[in-house]
């Protein structure tokens, strides 16, 4: 297993018992308490828990700044943005939504022919600027912490946009509460193009999973597909495909430790 995948499924493993001690990690991943000790350092290190004599306690997350989210889980957001690039073809519509996972989409979007990308990302607008996409911005409110543009159908016409297919990010996913964000506007903005959209793709590292925060989007089946990495457990991907979920796993190509 892939150091990075373990550790995904350590930190899911935590979240859900919220304490745990380290021999049951070990025990758990049949690895020595050495291994444990260096993944929980990493884990602690990314402020994804917190540790204490002899275990370690879950850390619930809070909406970091979109600059500061930029570097975390990187090679797994740029695996899963060019997965979902791969499902565009030329001459289609889409949109980009404002979160780190689609940002990364650009790069793999240049070569296309005759596309039209609309967003509410600033850092995607700009970086389309001078190639031969045609950008539409959503209009509305400035979100300053997530370079991003809120909206609501007095101040933009979404009914007026044709969209082939969208890509969502998300702070949450899981089969209970569905897709989920911190923040109320963006979190209506996005309904708003999921109604909108012939096909819905959420683009979310394996982070993101069984975890709930403040808003919910939409439901988890409400969406054609979700696309993440490899870092979910057999029992999360069951639970998902269970409910009839379709999940897209893609590779980061990582080495083993």
């Amino acid at each position: 297993m892939y150091t990075i995948e373990r550790q995904q499924h350590i930190l899911q493993f935590v979240r859900k018992h919220k304490v745990v001690k380290l021999v049951t990690l070990t025990k758990e991943f049949n690895v020595s308490m050495e291994t444990i000790r260096r993944d929980i350092h990493q884990l602690v290190q990314d402020k994804k828990m917190e540790k204490f004599y002899g275990g370690v306690k879950y850390m619930e997350p809070a909406e970091g700044l979109m600059d500061n989210r930029f570097h975390e889980q990187l090679p797994e957001k740029i695996a899963i943005a060019k997965a979902c690039a791969s499902l565009v073809q030329d001459g289609e519509c889409i949109f980009l939504d404002s979160g780190t996972t689609t940002y990364q989409m650009t790069p793999f979007l240049l070569e296309k022919e005759k596309l039209t990308v609309i967003t509410n990302s600033l850092p995607v607008a700009f970086d389309l600027i001078g190639s031969n996409i045609e950008v539409i911005i959503i209009g509305g409110k400035v979100r300053h912490s997530e370079k991003s543009v809120t909206s609501n159908d007095f101040l933009f016409r979404f009914d007026h946009l044709n969209i082939n297919k969208a890509f969502i990010c998300a702070s949450g996913v899981s089969i209970e509460k569905g897709i989920s964000d911190f923040n109320l506007e963006e979190a209506i903005t996005r309904k708003q193009i999921i109604n909108i959209s012939q096909t819905v793709y959420v683009a979310a590292d394996s982070s993101k999973f069984d975890k709930d925060v403040a808003i919910q989007v939409c439901p988890a089946d409400a969406v054609n597909m979700i696309i993440t990495d490899r870092g979910l457990s057999k029992e999360t991907i069951n639970h998902f495909t269970d409910k009839g979920v379709q999940l897209k796993i893609v590779s980061t190509n990582i080495d083993t430790e």
